[in-house]
This record gives C-alpha cells, sequence and structure tokens, in this order.
C-alpha cells in the first residue's frame, strides 16, 4: 500500500482561495511600493554559504537552511573530521551553499556586484520566498515570504520618516486599523550598555532583550546573567523597561539616562528628528511609539530599528520589522554604503485580516460567469460568446460536458460565481442567451450579438 504523502513541518499548500488572498496583499503592497519609488529586484533562492554565515549572529546561523554538495560529498571528508562529530567542522566540508534567510544580506551583495549599474541612492523592493529551520508555531514558518522595501546610499532621516509612512499606507490600505509601529535606536542600546557598565556585552544583551515579548522579563534576566552581564548591570537598566509616559516624556527620561554616553545621546538626537518628521507629515491610522526594549536582534542593524504590531485584540507576533545598517555592504567589500530597509511578514498579515475578516468578499471571486453546456452544437455557440466576453476583460468559462444541469449549477454554486449563462436550443434558435444572477435568482435575455449590454451592466 503506498504511503501516505506529507509535507515537511514548517511549509504549507496553498488552496486557490488562499493564493488569491495572498496575492491580494502582495498586491497592495507591490502598489505602495511602486508610488513610493521603489523598483524591483530578484535574487537566487540559495546563496553561497560565506555569503550568508556570520551575518546574522550566532542564533540566525544555527536557522540557516544548508544544501549538500552533489555528488559523493562525504568521500572528499577527511578521517578525522568524520569521526570528531562535530557539526559544524562537518558542514564545511559537505555544504557550500544554503537557503537565504533573509532578503537584505543578499540584498547587500548584490548592490556590490552591480555597484557600477546602479544609481545611488538606490530604492529596491523585493518579494521572495526565505527559509528558517525556526521552530514551526501560529504565525513562525520554515518556508515564507517576505516583502521588503530598502534605500541605500544615503543617511538621511527622510529615509526612516518615508518607510514609517509607507507602513502606514499600506497597513491602512488593508484596512489594518490600530497597528502600532514600535520605534527605537541600536545606538540608544549601546549607550545604555556603556552606562550600566556592561559595553562587551552589547550582541548578547540585544539578542536577550529582543526575547522579552516571547520569554517574559525573569528569563531574559536570566540569560543576561548566564552570558555574563552582572546582577547589578541590569539592575541598573531595569528602570527603562517599564518606561511610560508620552513620547516627548520618554525621550527626557531617555536623554537624562544616558547623559554620560556620546553614542546613546546620538541615539536619541536620531530618534528625535526621525519623530519630528512623521509628526510633520502625520500618519493615517497607526500609531507611532518609542520602545527602548525593542532590539531586532540582527548583528547588522546600527540606527534606528522598527517593528510592527497587529491591533491589540488579535494575538500575534510582530507583522513587519527593519532598520538602518550603515555598513552592511561593507562585510562584501563596499564600504561606507549606509542603507535602511523594513520588511512586511506577509504569512501574518494574512492570519491577522483573515481573524479580523478584512478580505474583501469579492477578492476570491475567480469567475464572474459561467455558461452552462447543453450539449455539441450550444456549447459551440457558448464557446465562441465567452471568447468574446474574455476578450472585454470578463472572468468567463464553459462547463466542459453536458452534465445535468443541476450538477452544473451546484459547481457554479461552489465556486461562487454571481452569474450563469443559459445557451440551450431554444435560445440558439432565438439569437439570445439567458443570464441567471445567482444571488437574486433574477433572469435577463441578451442577443448573442449584443454581448456589450450584459458585459457594460456586469462592470457597472
Amino acid at each position: 500500500m503506498p504511503q501516505k504523502p506529507s509535507i515537511p513541518k514548517g511549509t504549507r499548500d496553498f488552496s486557490p482561495t488562499e493564493v488569491v488572498k495572498r496575492n491580494y496583499i502582495i498586491d497592495t503592497i507591490k502598489t505602495h511600493f511602486e508610488t513610493f519609488g521603489f523598483q524591483p529586484i530578484e535574487t537566487p533562492s540559495f546563496e553561497n554559504s560565506e555569503t550568508l554565515l556570520g551575518k546574522y549572529g550566532e542564533e540566525g546561523d544555527r536557522l540557516i537552511f544548508k544544501i549538500l554538495n552533489s555528488g559523493d560529498f562525504i568521500s572528499k571528508v577527511d578521517e578525522v573530521t568524520y569521526s570528531s562529530k562535530n557539526s559544524n567542522s562537518l558542514a564545511a566540508k559537505i555544504t557550500e551553499k544554503a537557503l537565504r534567510y533573509d532578503l537584505t544580506v543578499p540584498f547587500a551583495r548584490y548592490v556590490v556586484m552591480h555597484q557600477n549599474e546602479i544609481d545611488f541612492p538606490f530604492k529596491r523592493y523585493q518579494i521572495q520566498p526565505v527559509w528558517r529551520a525556526d521552530r514551526p508555531q501560529k504565525g513562525r514558518f520554515r518556508e515564507f515570504y517576505q516583502c521588503d522595501a530598502d534605500v541605500v546610499g544615503t543617511n538621511s532621516p527622510l529615509q526612516e520618516a518615508e518607510l514609517i509612512q509607507l507602513y502606514d499606507a499600506v497597513f491602512s490600505d488593508l484596512g489594518l486599523e490600530g497597528c502600532t509601529i514600535k520605534i527605537n535606536n541600536r545606538k540608544i542600546l549601546s549607550g545604555i550598555t556603556e552606562v550600566i557598565g556592561a559595553e562587551g556585552f552589547l550582541t548578547d544583551f540585544t539578542v536577550a532583550l529582543d526575547k522579552l515579548d516571547k520569554i517574559g522579563e525573569e528569563k531574559v534576566k536570566a540569560e543576561m546573567l548566564e552570558k555574563g552581564i552582572s546582577e547589578g548591570a541590569i539592575a541598573k537598566a531595569a528602570p527603562l523597561f517599564q518606561m511610560e509616559g508620552d513620547t516627548q516624556q520618554q525621550l527626557v527620561q531617555l536623554k537624562s539616562f544616558l547623559t554620560n554616553s556620546e553614542v546613546g545621546i546620538q541615539g536619541v538626537s536620531e530618534l528625535e528628528e526621525i519623530l519630528d518628521l512623521v509628526e510633520s507629515v502625520g500618519l493615517k491610522s497607526a500609531d507611532l511609539q518609542i520602545e527602548v526594549t525593542l532590539a531586532r536582534g540582527l548583528n547588522y542593524y546600527t540606527g534606528a530599528i522598527f517593528e510592527v504590531n497587529a491591533p491589540e485584540d488579535v494575538k500575534m507576533g510582530s507583522i513587519g520589522g527593519g532598520g538602518r545598517y550603515d555598513d552592511l555592504t561593507g562585510i562584501f567589500g563596499l564600504k561606507d554604503v549606509s542603507g535602511v530597509g523594513i520588511s512586511f511578514g506577509l504569512d501574518r498579515i494574512y492570519l491577522v485580516l483573515e481573524e479580523l475578516n478584512l478580505f474583501p468578499e469579492t477578492v476570491t471571486q475567480s469567475l464572474d460567469v459561467l455558461c452552462l453546456n447543453f450539449g455539441m452544437q450550444e456549447s459551440r455557440a457558448a464557446l465562441t460568446l465567452v471568447s468574446e466576453l474574455r476578450k472585454k476583460g470578463v472572468k468567463a468559462d464553459l462547463y466542459p460536458t453536458s452534465a445535468k444541469v443541476q450538477k452544473q449549477f451546484k459547481y457554479a454554486d461552489k465556486r461562487g460565481v454571481p452569474y450563469v449563462i443559459l445557451l440551450g436550443d431554444q435560445e440558439l434558435e432565438a439569437g439570445n442567451f439567458v443570464v441567471k444572477n445567482m444571488v437574486t435568482g433574477e433572469q435577463n435575455t441578451y442577443s448573442l450579438e449584443g454581448s456589450e449590454e450584459f458585459v457594460l451592466q456586469l462592470q457597472s
């Protein structure tokens, strides 16, 4: 007996309805990307391992899917390495490529390789799948799409303000009212580690802090202690994790706390400038908030960082995030090219729209019209009519066989088709066709020579 097929954990099949809904989100995002002046690029699904490894920190590297070399790769491994059972040493011998973890590092590689073809500042968008060997759970998959927009070649805070506007425009268009855009600055976090006496632990501090929403304050503190950050240092930072008041009050508290840290004060100044720019243009529906515990654990962030939360009545992790990276291209040999970018979490946005019932009713309508099949002669005329309708932009189809009429109507009903065309022998003889409204049951007759009248009614 054949084994029942399955798919890997953390991956999914998508039904026609799901694909159409996902495309609705992608099309909305893409429209705003282009409205804001971003250009599309695409990069390969896999990269050379050295392109990806070491760019995301220790935890990120663990989640990279590695691709085994082709051929008899084991025979090329020396006995000492093979016997050591050290996965890192062995991996270096048997795998040279890896599935991309995100779109940002491949983008940095792209910029370096194509720098002579690019006009800076370069605004690019990219909508492609990425892969992470993460533990699957609600809203977290091993294969998922990212929708990224980045600007490289400028350090102007206007770009951060513009990206915040971009988030707001997309979520407003999707009907997602009440999203919260959280903002912080990695320089502020660097300043905090200076002030609390933990200068050498910035990466450990931010990696642990980045888990605050997931594992809670006590476990974050325990992880910091485990990494070597002292109890005294953690205690000094604790007041910042419960900051209250409006934006201006929080900025005052940060300036006071970071008085003796030059880099920290610089981070506050950059944050203040971005907030002022956004306030000058305003946001439609999103709420912009300072979140000093926001860390964005990826190592390449150096300035402003963002994260977007869904409305409070939806239990979901972040649905977007990003930040500024001052020298990401430097790891590939192109120094001093600052960039900033954001990403939309397509899969989580889908789940949020589904939970809030925000998809338009018409988005899943794959057919405007289904023409019933009454036999060979009638179906030839019906095919001609359907062809004419398609040329006029109508999504039309002809049932392939002359099955029982009840079965054909049932098919139309399951497909959610709003109109059914009846073109039987009587209609053919009279030179017309009948259109039935599947919602109201109303029927209207149109001339086969004048399908334009029906199309105009359909499009009105």
